[in-house]
């Protein structure tokens, strides 16, 4: 029972292994689970991963195995100090914690909440003494962080520890990073990773975190690639044959049996769903101001970009050579490329892919504010007269419009939203939710982004407090508290998502905006879920700004794609076929990968839209016709844009800088919806019946199943769009048996 000790060890074994009772009170039904996951795997000296999402707590559950397997009772280490007498002769057990930096605090909040451990945290200047006491066998536990492990972390690697325990293992993905192979040689029975998001960006990183973990239980690196990461792949892309997708599906149900046995993962909805107000996620594409689309076209002219975009073509001097191998292969015009080959007019060995990284910057500079294109006063100054010369090609005749090419210093100049998209978007936003009582995060990538969003918080007359790398460690948490208690005091707060994205717990708010979107869909998750999270007061609601035709739609593609991959992979969804590039394949880059898709202009069309409806029009093919009524109107999907807001959703317009949007449920399942004209809008809210013609036995079928459903007719035929083929069928069998 919960107010008894949780047992683990069997009635054969010799030694009693439980879960005192004054911590298995306090524990959840699924956090019982997750200890005798741990022990288990424990008990046979083989490690593992323990992915629940994230605030399931993850930390609990393995606090609770420490004290299982030290025989903590929380009691006998109450006392001031450990006299000789209290210990055993044997040598006592001591388990390692690595965790980042930002929450070294909270696991040791934890460890004093949940019991009474001997602990010591590796650090500072305090490093060698915490070593010294465990050999002296005076410490139970040992923290310390991921950084401080790889730059000081040889003495640990000398002491035997009864197991290792990783959080966030997920930065264990390279194999061929410093932290990696200093995590490999660490000497211990077991090693487990805590991680809600295994997979980040690629297949090969699940094999690297469960190499580490249980080494050997996933074949060889090049076993991995052939058996399990190209067939699920190329099985995904949307033009993949039967055979490929059949085989795709065989090996992954393959893969995610044997990871079952090294892995645990339980989400939120399965577990406390019911304890949780619910979270919806929506994608706004914001138009980009014309001052902001002129200057992205003149980026993808520039020298620097021309290098780049016309890489494979071939080479205008009349050679056979492609021209990154002849004529572009330096690009002395270009700012850029100058800055980072001045004293070198040959270039450098992996010229013009050089220029990537500082390419992509510049044009997520763009999709975000003109002001971040113009030189930074904390850089130094050869770095500011690169940017200011690059400000000054970009810029063109728009640079008296946007201040000049120097940086703004003043606060009307930067508090304006008129020349940035996202900010018209958002101002628009806020001015309804503080109207009606909301409280909102807002998160941005870049610092100097935030600056200037605090800029435009304080002309707007909003309330806010804000939280960077800068923000003391000591003071985080006073910040929010604050927040969290203050009703009406603080309404917006401004984060840094690098610093704020992990460990914060801003359960008040209900409104959460990511500015910028980041290749990595984790860590856009991690920034939302610090108020979708047991405690919550308030249904969430997400909303992602992307500039439309911009590098931002890609970006959030490819996120889609990382995250289908992570269902097919790890929560062991079928997910929907949207796209026809396969990552990491030369001859599959389709419309998500290579140069030539990161540097095209998509300002003419809406990038995302096209791909979804795509996916549904290859869809309608194959499914609707089985369902279809005398009229296919309501199930034809419309060309176009994301759709304006409709009444009674949040009021955005192009005027106020939105240009469209896509709805995502909390699963990864999508329902995005074009645009429509104010014409189409007010037939739309015509009575259904008077749009269809006479009805026949297939259509009355139709619009029965379609109330069966509690939907419209119109709404039903979007569903059966979006819905797999085991949602179809569990349908029909509930209306046959009604």
């Amino acid at each position: 029972g919960p107010y008894e000790p949780l047992v683990l060890s069997d009635e054969e074994s010799p030694e009693r292994v439980e879960v005192p009772a004054p911590i298995n009170s306090r524990l959840l039904e699924h956090q019982r689970e997750g200890v005798r996951f741990l022990y288990n795997l424990y008990k046979q000296k083989i490690g593992g991963i323990l992915g629940d999402d994230m605030g399931l707590g993850k930390t609990i559950q393995s606090i609770a195995f420490i004290a299982a397997i030290l025989h903590n009772d929380g009691e006998l280490f109450r006392l001031p100090f450990r006299s000789k007498a209290n210990l055993s002769e044997a040598k006592k057990k001591v388990v390692l914690v690595l965790c980042p930096t930002s929450v070294i605090e909270n696991w040791q909040r934890e460890f004093e909440a949940w019991g009474s451990f001997p602990l010591g945290v590796y650090h500072g200047a305090q490093r060698e003494a915490i070593v010294d006491k465990v050999r002296r066998d005076e410490l139970d536990v040992v923290i310390t962080s991921h950084d401080t492990f790889r730059i000081h972390g040889s003495s640990l690697q000398e002491i035997d520890w009864d197991c290792v325990i990783v959080d966030e293992a997920h930065r264990l993905k390279n194999e061929k990073s410093q932290l990696y192979k200093a995590c490999c040689r660490l000497r211990t029975k077991c090693r487990f990773g805590l991680t809600g998001t295994i997979l980040q960006n690629k297949l090969i990183d699940l094999f690297n975190v469960f190499e580490w973990a249980a080494p050997g239980c996933l074949g060889t690196r090049e076993h991995f690639r052939g058996y399990y990461d190209e067939p699920i792949k190329q099985g995904q892309k949307i033009s993949a044959s039967q055979v490929l997708v059949e085989l795709a599906e065989k090996r992954r149900q393959h893969l995610l049996a044997v990871l079952r046995r090294y892995s645990l993962r339980r989400t939120k909805d399965e577990t406390i769903g019911h304890l949780l107000k619910g979270k919806e996620d929506i994608v706004i594409f914001c138009a980009m101001s014309p001052i902001q689309r002129r200057v992205y076209k003149r980026l993808l002219e520039s020298p620097d970009f021309q290098c780049l975009v016309r890489k494979n073509e071939p080479c205008g001097c009349g050679s056979e050579e492609p021209s990154s191998k002849c004529c572009l292969r330096t690009a002395p015009k270009g700012p850029i490329w100058s800055y980072l080959h001045k004293g070198n007019p040959d270039g450098c060995e992996s010229c013009p892919c050089c220029l990537v990284l500082p390419c992509l910057n510049k044009l997520q500079q763009v999709s975000n504010h003109l002001e971040l294109l113009k030189p930074n006063l904390s850089d130094d100054i050869e770095k500011r007269r690169k940017d200011a010369a690059f400000a000054s090609l970009v810029f063109g005749d728009d640079a008296p419009s946007l201040g000049g090419i120097q940086p703004d210093e003043s606060f009307l100049g930067l508090s304006d939203s008129q020349n940035c998209g996202k900010m018209l978007a958002l101002k628009n936003l806020l001015s309804k939710w503080t109207s009606q009582g909301d409280k909102v995060l807002l998160f941005s990538y870049s610092v100097r982004m935030l600056g200037i969003l605090e800029k435009f918080l304080i002309r707007r007359g909003y309330c806010f407090c804000r939280l960077d790398g800068s923000t003391p460690m000591n003071a985080r948490q006073g910040i929010v508290d604050e927040f969290n208690t203050s009703p009406s005091k603080q309404v917006v707060f401004l984060i840094s998502t690098r610093a704020g994205g992990l460990g914060l717990n801003l359960v008040s708010a209900n409104r959460v905006v990511v500015f910028d979107p980041n290749w990595n869909p984790a860590q856009d998750l991690q920034a939302q879920d610090r108020s979708f999270r047991f405690g919550q007061k308030r249904h969430v609601t997400v909303f992602r700004l992307l500039a439309a035709g911009s590098l931002e739609e890609l970006i959030y593609t490819r996120q889609i794609y990382k995250q289908q991959l992570f269902n097919l992979a790890v929560t062991g969804n079928r997910e929907k076929r949207y796209f026809e590039g396969v990552q990491d394949s030369k001859g599959d880059k389709g419309e998500l990968f290579g140069l030539s898709n990161l540097f095209r202009d998509l300002q003419d069309k809406v990038f995302t839209s096209d791909i979804i409806e795509q996916h549904e029009e290859r869809l309608m093919k194959i499914q609707v016709e089985s369902y279809d009524s005398d009229s296919d109107e309501p199930c034809r999907p419309r060309r176009g844009r994301p759709r304006a807001l409709e009444d009674g959703d949040e009021e955005e317009d192009d005027e106020h800088g939105v240009s469209g949007l896509a709805r995502l449920e909390t699963k990864p399942k999508q329902r995005h919806r074009s645009d429509q004209t104010a014409k189409e809008l007010d037939r739309s809210k015509e009575p259904t019946a008077a749009k269809q013609k006479p009805a026949t036995k297939k259509s009355e079928l139709f619009s029965e199943l379609a109330k069966f459903k509690g939907l419209g007719v119109k709404e039903f035929s979007q569903w059966m769009v979006s819905a797999s083929q085991k949602e179809r069928e569990e349908l029909l069998a509930n209306f046959r048996e009604r």
